[in-house]
């Protein structure tokens, strides 16, 4: 066997400082090769029988190599094809070409013109900008939760549909799927394949989505100043897109949460080619605090992140910081301001006693308040004190 050649999946090769990251985006599996070895899988990619790749490396760099080893592994990576295995197909031409007709440049110029147009509005306006009292673009509390709550599912779509199309349009078979967290529905894009291209092209992707929220903002803008009464009030279809203009604001701002794992994080972790940033710099700055407070015995092995994920890790704490200041910026002016006023509107409703529809629209809406606040919690909760069950499951 080891006289014969051996036929590989199409892998990608991305150079990463001293080592080489070597893919197969079809499947979602990678490696990460020292260049000696990458250039020995490339011998063998070109047709080399192994014990005649190994003799190259002999040759080439002056030790030997365990071959059949080294052949093992490719096999549990999945980068070799036995016999009867057809190469899988690409991504789905139709979605690649729509990606690059969304990202292309008479596209962008589109969205900046949007935008700019949006600013001026605001600008001529400043009703138009966003601020927490849009949320109620009625008095009715139940309509307005309902109203947000699926007002933001196509929006929410859009934003992760941009990641999917960035993907799709370098080639990669990025996927958008749909699930739930608790109560609520989530979309996720799915996009490992993006290991298989070079850093720089890693950006749009990850900026995708930020670029789309933008977009939407400044397309609700326009419609909620293009759908003025003709005394030039905001129309029930203008306060409905000033609503969700908000909704849309504070979800950019939540990219800028840097402890956590966000578009802005991807950034800054490829930025600083780092593999697992969040929890290198999150668990050197928890033992930093436990050493501070002598309680060593709550000290984690730091040893089991990369030495340049620590390196960058123990800077990256101040990004941390910054992430955690931008979200009590989001709490105290966004969201604490519209549960006072929802909380103002019930309680005005109540007041009114249950003969009057505005009783019974702020008691539900109490109700319905206090559901999506405190059942997550509940859930939460409940999902922490769960015994690990012996079976397992996919998690996403």
């Amino acid at each position: 066997m080891a006289d014969a050649a051996v036929a590989f999946h199409e892998l990608s090769f991305v150079p990463e400082g001293d080592e080489v990251v070597v893919g197969r985006a079809d499947a979602d599996a990678y490696a990460v090769l020292p260049a000696d070895g990458a250039a020995l899988l490339r011998e063998m990619i070109k047709g080399v029988p192994p014990e005649r790749a190994a003799r190259w490396y002999e040759d080439t760099f002056g030790e030997p190599v365990d071959i059949a080893e080294f052949l093992e592994t490719l096999h549990e990576l999945g980068f070799v094809r036995t016999e009867g295995t057809p190469e899988p197909a690409g991504g789905r031409l139709p979605l690649r070409r729509l990606g690059r007709a969304v990202f292309s440049p008479p596209a962008w110029l589109l969205y900046a013109a949007l935008f700019a147009l949006a600013v001026l509005a605001v600008a001529r306006d400043p009703a138009l900008a966003p601020r927490p009292g849009n949320i109620f673009f009625t008095d009715r509390l139940l309509v307005v939760q309902i109203g947000i709550m699926f007002g933001q599912l196509p929006l929410i779509f859009l934003h992760e549909a941009f990641h999917m199309l960035a993907g799709r349009r370098l080639g990669l078979r990025s996927r958008l799927g749909v699930s739930n967290r608790y109560l609520y529905v989530v979309f996720e894009t799915r996009m490992n394949g993006l290991l298989s291209v070079p850093r720089a092209k890693r950006y749009l992707p990850f900026l995708a989505g930020m670029a789309c929220d933008l977009v939407v903002f400044a397309a609700l803008v326009l419609v909620a100043d293009l759908t003025r009464q003709p005394g030039g009030a905001f129309s029930m279809t203008g306060r409905v897109a000033l609503a969700l203009a908000f909704t849309v604001v504070v979800r950019f701002a939540w990219q800028f949460q840097l402890y956590l794992r966000t578009d802005l994080y991807y950034v800054f972790a490829t930025a600083l080619n780092c593999h697992d940033l969040h929890d290198a710099s999150t668990a050197l700055l928890r033992n930093r605090l436990w050493r501070l407070l002598g309680r060593t015995g709550r000290l984690v092995d730091e040893r089991q992140w990369s030495e340049h994920d620590r390196r960058v890790g123990r800077w990256y704490g101040p990004f941390i910081g910054l992430g955690v200041t931008v979200m009590v910026l989001i709490a105290v002016f966004g969201s604490v301001p519209v549960v006072v006023q929802y909380l103002q509107i019930a309680a005005d409703g109540v007041r009114q006693g249950p003969l009057r529809l505005a009783f019974w629209d702020g008691v539900l809406g109490l109700a319905l308040l206090s559901v999506s606040f405190l059942l997550p919690a509940y859930l939460a909760r409940r999902k922490r004190r769960r015994p690990v069950a012996a079976t397992t499951e996919e998690v996403s």
